[in-house]
């Protein structure tokens, strides 16, 4: 068992609480490991919840329970997509603790994930998953505001298990704890698997979409993700041109930031179709992704749930 940074006043709660977080800004993918994970642990039988800060909503009340059916405006886009694809209790709120209470009290959840909190050390937590980007790692190694770092690299000697998302290109110097960790770490790809519309739900494989598109028109493509490029990237790769915007992370879209001169196709991201879904338009599509990972994850993870008597 490793090392444990958390608050004296940290609680003890009844359900185990997995973090999944990072060391450094947005754009490292926990978004959809969540969804990896939470759909993997339904599948042995557990029921999950996830908690979150809600960034970007103001709900009405804390702790705050999102559905699919909930404004972003209240939950946040991370939240609200959560929720959306895996149908399991998500609550959000600036106090973590309550809300990792309510999924225990009021939903019965026997395992709890945290989207990001990391360095939230009043929450008690009994795994640590770093997230890095493969591309990025941990930039220039400064940590705020002269960097992307939120805490030490050091950090990640302490974690359970590190995920890295995409191949490593990053060749910044490491000590020799941290490279040592991360020669052990998990490798994850983001994969394609199909495209939604946002106005109709139709749904198009990846090479119908391509066909259809690709050469044919002058795609626009916009973001508000931690590392945009990534997408822009994954769309280059599927043989779809595009005019490419960037905005902040987590941006509140509104229709003029949408509106062209044209009504050809508008492609996003699902994080970015959550709070455009009120006002789509006919050709306006999100590409919709599954985080792989390999099978040494799954089975540390399933270590853990033995340790914590949760499957035999």
């Amino acid at each position: 068992m490793r090392r444990r940074q958390q608050s004296r006043t940290a609680e003890t709660l009844a359900a185990p609480v997995i973090i999944v977080g990072n060391i450094t800004l947005g754009g490292t993918g926990k978004t959809p490991t969540i969804i990896a994970m939470v759909r993997y642990l339904q599948t042995k039988g557990l029921k999950p919840g996830v908690l979150s800060r809600g960034y970007g909503g103001v709900a009405p009340a804390y702790p705050y329970l999102v559905t699919a059916a909930t404004d972003v405006k209240e939950s946040g886009d991370e939240p609200l997509l959560i929720a959306m694809e895996t149908g399991c209790p998500v609550v959000v709120g600036p106090d973590r603790v309550a809300s990792a209470k309510a999924l225990i009290e009021e939903h019965q959840c026997d395992l709890l994930l945290s989207d990001d909190g990391l360095q939230h050390y009043r929450l008690q937590r009994q795994w640590e998953l770093c997230l890095l980007d493969g591309e990025r790692l941990w930039g220039n190694g400064l940590c705020l505001p002269a960097g992307p770092l939120r805490e030490s690299t050091a950090r990640l000697a302490e974690v359970d298990a590190i995920i890295v998302n995409g191949e490593r290109t990053d060749t910044s110097p490491a000590d020799s704890e941290v490279a040592s960790r991360l020669s052990s770490a998990h490798t994850m790809t983001l994969s394609p698997n199909s495209w939604q519309c946002l106005n109709d739900g139709k749904s198009l494989d990846v090479p119908s979409f391509t066909r259809r598109f690709a050469d044919s028109v002058e795609n626009h493509a916009v973001t508000g993700i931690g590392n945009p490029n990534r997408f822009f990237k994954t769309l280059t790769s599927l043989g779809v041109d595009c005019h490419t915007r960037a905005f902040p992370d987590h941006h509140a879209f509104k229709p003029s930031d949408l509106s062209f001169a044209d009504n050809n196709p508008l492609l996003m991201t699902a994080k970015d179709a959550v709070k455009c879904r009120d006002f789509a338009k006919p050709d306006w599509w999100y590409l919709s992704v599954d985080a792989s990972l390999p099978s040494a994850f799954w089975a540390q993870l399933d270590d853990f749930l033995r340790e914590q008597a949760l499957i035999s």
